[in-house]
């Protein structure tokens, strides 16, 4: 067997087990949080504002996350309403106002983060913290790749389509 064959399934395998993670981690995050008032959804929002030096305006905490703006927009939207998070003026633009967390905001935000190392101690169990750098390492990696890969990806589409109509 060629190793291009081998490479591709064990990057299709890597691909499905990424999103499996992904839908165990939402599902986890949010049965870890849903009694402070947070979804896995929520709770991301809350990190990327706890994690900035300065308040940012939406499209710049959905870059930073690799979201959709718009996607950020509700969720901020519906946390301001419960009181997690307040707007303030932008002295930058005026239409796009800077996310800041609140007291309860904060409070949350803190609740959860020591949930997640709890929940962190039992999922590391019998794991070494170089096997996990590694695993950080190698999916950084793939995902700068990724962005870096979107002319790829419109010249493959393309190349496919013409291939079909042929």
């Amino acid at each position: 067997m060629k190793d291009t064959d081998r490479l591709r399934r064990a990057w299709s395998g890597l691909v499905v087990d990424v999103f499996r993670l992904n839908g165990d981690l939402i599902e986890g995050g949010d049965a870890l949080v849903q009694d402070l008032g947070l979804t896995s959804a929520r709770w991301q929002v809350l990190g990327a504002v706890a994690l900035s030096p300065v308040p940012l305006p939406v499209a710049h905490i959905a870059r930073n996350m690799g979201l959709a703006r718009q996607s950020v927009q509700r969720i901020v939207d519906d946390m301001r309403d419960d009181g997690l998070v307040r707007t303030e003026p932008n002295p930058h633009h005026r239409r796009a106002p800077l996310v800041a967390m609140t007291p309860r905001g904060e409070a949350a935000y803190d609740q959860a983060m020591a949930r997640k190392d709890l929940w962190a101690d039992v999922l590391t169990e019998g794991l070494s913290s170089e096997d996990i750098e590694a695993a950080c390492t190698v999916l950084r990696t793939l995902q700068q790749r990724i962005g870096a890969s979107h002319g790829h990806i419109a010249s493959i589409a393309a190349a496919t389509r013409k291939e079909r109509q042929e």
